[in-house]
Parts: C-alpha cells; structure tokens; sequence
C-alpha cells in the first residue's frame, strides 16, 4: 500500500464521514479525501477548527464539504441519531466513514487513574466509533462498496505499562471491530483497521515530548493506505487488520 497510486478521481460522487477531522490524521485525509473528489463531513469539537479544513479543502479544489460539530465525550444515542438523520436529510446517501476521533488524557500508572477517567477515554475510543457506524448504517448498506476505517493505536494492540485506560479502551476498539467485521461479512458494508505505528501527530508529541519529529514518519506517509481502504481498489479487503507499513 505504501506504493499504491491512487487515481485522481478515486472518491468521484462519494460522501465520507470523517471524525477527529479538525487535526492530526484526520484533517490531513479529509483534506486528501476531497481532493480525490469525496464530499467530506467534518465532524470533531471546534467549530473554528473545522471552518479552517472547510476553507482549505475549497482552496485544494475539492467539493463543498459539510461541517458537523460533536463533543464524543458527551455524545448519547440522541445525538448520534440526530447526526444520521441530517446526513439522510441534507446529503442522502454515505460511502465511508474514517473514524479518527480519540481521546488521550496522559502517561500515568494505574494508581492514578480515574473511574471517570477510564470511562471517558471508553465513551470517544470505543463507544463512539460504535455507535456512529450502528446509526449510519443503513446508508452505508445502501451503497455498493461502502467502507469503514478504523484507526487503532500500538498500544491497544499490545498494551504496556502506563497507557491505562487509553490501551485498555483502545484494545476495546480493536474487540470491536472483530465483532462488527464478523457481522458484516454478508452485508456490502466493510471494515478494516489501521495501526498507524509512531508518527509525527498532535498525540504522539504529547506521549513523546522530547522526540524529534523530523525523526518519525509523517502523517502524509499513511494517506495512500487510508486512499486504497477506502476507494474501490480495496473492494474485496475485509476485517483485516494493518499495521505500520504494512
């Protein structure tokens, strides 16, 4: 994937959900995602953030995107069925969803964390993710070859010490999505999950303050992989998990 060449028009007439779209990875692939002529909703928690994707995808060419703020962390069903319903109402049909939103508090051992804590970095990191794909399915269902992106973390997959709750719920994530690739097997719908491995993000310089950056991979590096699991190329890749430069 790390070659793959993606055509100019690969998303041509298709809308794509993406959450965390305000920074990091999922900002730098809404911006891609138009360019290669998806419609993008951006969803995340700063409305002045957002307008700034917005204005920098019309300034790359790419179609009217659509704004759709959302606070994960105090999101209920209600809210979550009120997103679907205005997506039907004011674009009609969804072809993929990437779901970059996570929540992130700090290193910490076990003995300094929080009930609260856990269940916040549960709310974003697992329960989001299901819950967005649960009330936007049946658009999904609607459309031949609709994609899910999951993106998934190191230390979800291989906990260690210190990552708490973070780990655990993202580990909770990765469950998930064996559930949910297993009961999609039969339907048009896919879902696959990234690992992106260490990269230069907003999260990494948190967890790594004295690393340098020109010394990791650059979110650009992961822009043909999320290109290929969401265009038609990747039509038949199903409930697979991928992994740094896999």
């Amino acid at each position: 994937m790390n070659n793959y060449t993606p055509a100019p028009d690969l998303l041509n007439q298709r809308t794509i959900l993406v959450t965390g779209a305000s920074q990091g990875l999922g900002r730098a692939a809404a911006i891609h995602y138009a360019k290669h002529g998806a419609t993008v909703i951006l969803l995340g928690r700063s409305v002045k953030q957002l307008e700034q994707v917005y204005d920098q995808i019309l300034a790359v060419g790419g179609p009217q995107p659509a704004i759709f703020p959302m606070d994960l962390a105090a999101a209920g069903d209600a809210d979550y069925a009120a997103m679907a319903q205005a997506i039907g109402y004011q674009i009609g049909h969804l072809d993929g969803i990437l779901h970059c939103a996570a929540a992130f508090e700090t290193l910490a051992p076990q003995s300094l964390e929080s009930v609260e804590g856990w269940l916040k970095l549960f709310k974003v990191n697992a329960a989001a993710p299901a819950a967005i794909n649960r009330v936007c399915a049946e658009y999904l269902e609607a459309r031949t070859q609709s994609s899910v992106i999951l993106i998934g973390e190191t230390h979800g997959h291989m906990p260690t010490a210190y990552w708490g709750g973070f780990a655990v719920s993202k580990a909770a994530l990765e469950a998930y999505f064996k559930v949910q690739a297993d009961e999609w097997s039969d339907t048009p719908m896919r879902i696959n999950l990234l690992i992106p491995g260490p990269v230069n993000s907003p999260q990494r310089a948190r967890t790594h303050p004295g690393e340098a950056k020109n010394s990791l991979p650059q979110l650009d590096a992961l822009l043909p992989r999320l290109l290929y699991l969401m265009g038609p190329d990747s039509a038949e890749v199903r409930g697979q998990i991928f992994e740094g430069g896999d």
